[in-house]
């Protein structure tokens, strides 16, 4: 660490925000043995990073009076859970979930503990209203737990924050969202290779504490937004269960393949020539997806593939492409297959119109109603562009499915999340290491329809009618945190001398 000049203020008429840090090649700053002494000793770089420093700067020019996010006098408490090794089973009556999901929509379970994992398992479970950071290797992605994950299992890898009022809980969460909330946060982090905080360092970030009135507006907006994903959900899971009453599906765990050698304890199976298909790969013929088109033929007035018009009118697998990054504001709303499944993607970047305008305009972008599909690594992650994403850019890793029309694209998304569209999907999938599907396999994906269209008509209603849910609690969290922004963070003491501070 070594000398920079100090804070100051400038007329500049822009508001108080992270975005107008310098950007530089080597960052520094001026650290004092008092410093050093608070932050209990530390000399990481990274604690006295300058985005802490200049978050702590622009709160100081606060016109609240501050405390801290947790501790003696802070606005809530914090704790984790320690370490344990989990004992696995194939399904049990305890689904745990990573911390890697803790802000996706709807999360499906990553595994199922025993009851004889040592550790007290109930102390695992959140509870509505607890506010969810994670604190292990990507630190500082957050949620709000409320009737989607209420007594959901987690690992000890998220610090589980309860405010000390009920109306501070939305608050905080939207604080801990902003920029500034998000550099302080990582002020904290220890940890050569895999990142961590504690509990504990959540004393040490600052926080405005406005009036009640106005720590109120924000936390009503950020229930009405985890209300609307919420009803999202359960009008997912409602559709869901129509579409398997629909076609009298069992749940997919109770089919059983039909076997060469039934006598011996392994998976084994013939094929002829006819049905390879030239596919060599033994998870390509899985004896399983015989018996789920089988139920679907069934039940179905008759089962099609992706690629029928009356389905879709085109799937789009852009190709690999060297990326050039830019500035926020400064290029197309880019983000990766990682964070599909959350309502506001974490890990947005903004890509180059100057360098891909050709690529963005014919490959890229994402609009209303496409059905996205992650196609790389973790295969099958399925969501339908909701109206806050329409002219976003994807990475090249996600193939777009058109649909034929909106009277389709609702009930192609509800059965393809669904178990069965799921194994239909991974089946197509080869690579020894990083699995891969291609916009082709998708194409011949088997797609029943039904033979009621009403109840067919009626799936679809509920799905796109969810979507639209989404987009109004993606504005609502924004209207949220931009009240944090602008009202609270940036509302100078002296409103005259409001400006940017420059380093």
């Amino acid at each position: 660490m070594v000398a920079s000049g100090e804070f100051k203020l400038s007329k500049a008429p822009h508001r108080l925000s992270l975005a107008y840090l310098p950007e530089e090649e080597l960052q520094w700053t001026t650290v004092w043995l008092r410093e050093v002494i608070e932050r209990d000793c530390r000399l990481e770089a990274s604690v006295f990073g300058i985005e802490g420093r200049y978050a702590r700067e622009v709160l100081k020019r606060c016109k609240w009076p501050l405390k801290t996010v947790c501790g003696s006098q802070g606005l809530a408490d914090a704790y984790h859970r320690p370490r344990f090794k989990r004992i696995w089973l194939p399904k049990s009556d305890l689904p745990i979930f990573q911390p890697s999901q803790v802000t996706e929509l709807h999360p499906k379970p990553s595994g199922y503990l025993s009851p004889l994992t040592r550790t007290n398992i109930e102390a695992l479970r959140v509870h509505k209203g607890q506010i969810l950071l994670t604190c292990s290797g990507t630190i500082g992605n957050c949620t709000l737990a409320w009737r989607t994950l209420d007594g959901a299992i987690f690992s000890h890898d998220i610090i589980r924050i309860t405010c000390k009022s009920e109306s501070d809980t939305g608050y905080v969460y939207a604080f801990l969202r902003t920029k500034i909330g998000q550099a302080l946060i990582r002020t904290n982090e220890y940890g050569a290779v895999v990142s961590h905080i504690e509990p504990h360092h959540l004393e040490n970030i600052p926080i405005p504490d406005p009036p009640l009135a106005l720590k109120k507006r924000i936390h009503d907006l950020v229930i009405r937004s985890y209300n609307l994903r919420d009803e999202s959900n359960e009008l997912l899971e409602k559709a869901e269960q129509i579409l398997y009453e629909a076609l009298n599906l069992p749940p997919i765990e109770k089919l059983r393949p039909r076997y060469f050698d039934e006598s011996v304890d392994l998976c084994n199976y013939t094929r002829k020539l006819s049905q390879l298909d030239g596919r060599l790969d033994a998870t390509y013929h899985n004896p399983l997806v015989d018996v789920i088109l089988d139920e679907l033929r069934k039940g179905a007035a008759e089962v099609t593939t992706v690629a029928d018009p009356r389905i879709s009118k085109r799937i789009i697998l852009p190709g690999r492409f060297r990326r050039v990054y830019v500035q926020e504001g400064q290029g197309a709303v880019y983000f990766t297959g990682k964070h599909i499944l959350e309502l506001d993607p974490s890990d947005k970047k903004y890509l180059s119109f100057s360098r891909h305008a050709r690529r963005i305009r014919e490959e890229l972008t994402i609009r209303h109603n496409m059905l996205l599909i992650t196609c790389s690594g973790t295969l099958g992650n399925i969501v339908l562009c909701p109206r806050h994403w329409d002219g976003w850019v994807m990475t090249h890793d996600i193939i777009r499915v058109v649909p034929a029309d909106t009277d389709v694209a609702g009930f192609l998304w509800v059965f393809l999340s669904s178990d069965y569209g799921q194994e239909l999907i991974r089946r197509c999938a080869y690579g020894a290491v990083v699995p891969h599907i291609e916009d082709h396999h998708v194409a011949q994906v088997a797609i029943p329809l039904l033979k009621d269209d009403e109840v067919q008509a009626e799936i679809n209603r509920l799905a796109l009618q969810a979507n639209e849910k989404r987009t109004e609690a993606y504005y609502a969290e924004q209207e949220a945190i931009r009240i944090v922004n602008e009202e609270v963070i940036h509302a100078a003491k002296n409103p005259a001398s409001s400006g940017a501070l420059i380093i």
